[in-house]
């Protein structure tokens, strides 16, 4: 019999870490392109050591409680709001996440949907492809200026953080609300001024989220939010979508309260509210935030180095849980 940890794997990987993995465990997984349901990752966790989800897999105490034997649960995204961690850590089952790898991909995506929707390139792209342009005109696609405007970044984390240097290449004033404010020198530092919610979507021409989901900031704008925005403001979502109320989004943009939004992430993922497929002022991207080979390479060697060392009785590097070691 193989000393090998047993690991099941919820959706197949980048080739590197598939290659870690066949290499280093015994490995069971889905060889589809879909979502499993409960009923086949409580299948699918039976007898291993170890679970290696993704973000898509929704992990709660009924599939923790299939396997009294399971060492760890590896998230393969920074985030793990799909996995009920007060369940993992009352049973003493260690959750890992893959912080950091995925920063700077994702503050790309950001401000490529920031660009998208103000320069209106995704909808002058479908314009061009129905043979309907017959060449430039003085009005035609008129879009929003970025270089001197005011972005708005609610959540300053890595991916906020890192949202700062490219706002400044496009000589951007930055507004920032966060839970914790910074000190007077980290301000400095960074170039950027502190504003209650409020007021900074009061100022904004570009409002982009970067804070995680919980249960404070489930739908932390919605439609007394949009009230308070510009206009010609434009949202951008790269977070998580239950952060927007996707429903009272759709109103807003009806109303002409906001003018448009670039959104990667949605309250339904993968469904989105039915009028916004129809919107030309809205880019929907299917969830492309850490969409590169390189970041997903990197987010699953993390996710599998996090699953292997748990299931070898190590302490993993990016424990979500700390506590159970205490």
């Amino acid at each position: 019999m193989s000393d090998k940890p047993r690991i099941f794997l919820t959706r197949e990987l980048p080739p590197q870490t598939m290659d870690m993995l066949r290499e280093r465990a015994v490995l069971t997984m889905n060889h589809e392109d879909r979502y499993l349901s409960k009923q086949e990752i409580i299948q699918g966790v039976q007898g291993v050591d170890g679970l290696l989800c993704l973000l898509t897999d929704s992990i709660d105490d009924d599939i923790l409680a299939a396997n009294p034997g399971l060492k760890v649960v590896a998230n393969f995204a920074v985030g793990f709001n799909n996995i009920d961690v007060a369940a993992a850590t009352a049973r003493k089952i260690p959750v890992t996440n893959t912080p950091g790898v995925l920063t700077e991909t994702t503050a790309d995506m950001a401000f490529a949907l920031l660009l998208d929707i103000a320069r209106r390139v995704a909808e002058g792209d479908r314009f061009v492809r129905t043979r309907a342009w017959q060449g430039w005109g003085p009005l035609q696609f008129l879009g929003a200026d970025v270089s001197h405007s005011t972005l708005g970044l609610i959540g300053l984390g890595r991916i906020g953080k890192a949202m700062i240097p490219r706002a400044r290449g496009f000589s951007m004033r930055v507004l920032y609300w966060n839970r914790t404010r910074l000190t007077p020198e980290e301000e400095n530092e960074l170039q950027v001024t502190y504003c209650e919610l409020d007021e900074l979507l009061q100022q904004s021409d570009f409002v982009s989220l970067h804070v995680a989901q919980n249960d404070d900031t489930r739908h932390l704008l919605g439609a007394r939010e949009f009230a308070l925005m510009k206009p010609q403001a434009l949202l951008v979502n790269t977070a998580r979508g239950p952060i927007v109320d996707e429903k009272a989004l759709v109103v807003a943009l009806q109303n002409g309260e906001i003018a448009g939004a670039g959104l990667d992430v949605y309250e339904q993922e993968p469904a989105l509210e039915p009028e916004l497929y129809e919107m030309d002022n809205v880019v929907v991207a299917p969830h492309l935030g850490s969409g590169t080979i390189g970041t997903r390479t990197k987010m699953g060697n993390m996710a599998a180095e996090n699953c292997l060392a748990a299931c070898l009785g190590q302490r993993p590097p990016n424990l979500v849980n700390p506590q159970i070691y205490d």
